[in-house]
């Protein structure tokens, strides 16, 4: 039996606001450290450019490296830019929390397989960033200390627009060096969070007008995380298909957690 054939009490009966923050809070934080744990600082930057190269020219062969053109043909719209850079730093966990909270209230019987798959994913993507660093296409002409120019044959035309034209922070700063992987990159949880948000919503939301946003949402993300040079577009494909791996384990966990607990609310009847 699967988790969607169960009762919706044997789904929501053990939820709690005050659990789930909890969760939430805690998840973060032990990704927070793990990410950085295997963050730039720990990793050789000749490591992280190889990486890309060979990113670069799978892109390459394919005949889809494309994000030096994207990103130019919207460099000179400076407001663009600057709007992109805000969209990146902000809507990935503004978007993302709206989408969690808003199902746990609307659709508690949907909520623990749609919880379970952002945590599995992202959990998932902890695992590439640690096997797979990855410098953003941002960094690639950029110099010491994360940067690639120093191994890299020629430049590939990526701006740090961040650096460029500005935001509502600077990856810049001693600070964010110091608690930011900035190789954190394959696969973009920018593009896995945003796909996550825009099927949570589907479900929600009814006006034709509302469910177009919605399905917009991944497609500006992708376009946003190139622009601003933070990933290639292959980050955001493996990002999907992290996606896809962390709903096949959260339909399996899901269904065992809800098995399990209508064995007990049969017993105790």
């Amino acid at each position: 039996m699967s988790a969607a054939a169960l009762p919706v009490e044997t789904e929501a009966h053990s939820l709690r606001w005050w659990r789930e923050v909890a969760y939430a809070v805690a998840f973060y934080a032990v990704y927070s450290v793990v990410r950085n744990q295997f963050g730039s600082a720990a990793v050789l930057p000749q490591v992280a450019y190889d990486h890309a190269k060979v990113v670069i020219d799978v892109e390459r062969a394919v005949g889809l490296f494309v994000e030096p053109t994207v990103q130019a043909a919207v460099l000179s719209w400076t407001w663009l830019v600057w709007m992109c850079n805000v969209f990146y730093a902000t809507f990935h966990f503004v978007v993302t929390g709206v989408a969690l909270v808003w199902l746990y209230r609307r659709r508690p019987d949907l909520y623990p397989v749609w919880r379970t798959t952002l945590a599995a994913t992202t959990a998932l993507a902890l695992v590439g960033f640690a096997l797979v660093p990855l410098m953003p296409p941002r960094l690639v002409d950029a110099g010491p200390p994360f940067g690639g120019a120093p191994y890299a044959s020629q430049p590939i035309g990526v701006e740090d627009t961040l650096a460029t034209v500005g935001g509502l922070w600077s990856f810049d700063s001693e600070a964010m060096h110091s608690v930011s992987n900035q190789y954190a990159a394959m696969p973009s949880l920018h593009a896995a969070w945003a796909l996550w948000s825009a099927l949570v919503l589907l479900q929600l939301v009814r006006r034709r007008w509302a469910r177009l946003l919605v399905m917009a949402y991944p497609v500006v993300t992708v376009f946003v995380i190139v622009v601003t040079g933070n990933h290639f577009w292959m980050d955001a494909a493996f990002g999907f298909l992290v996606l896809a791996a962390g709903w096949a384990v959260s339909v399996r966990l899901t269904d065992w957690w809800s098995l399990r607990a209508a064995r007990r609310l049969t017993l105790s009847r």
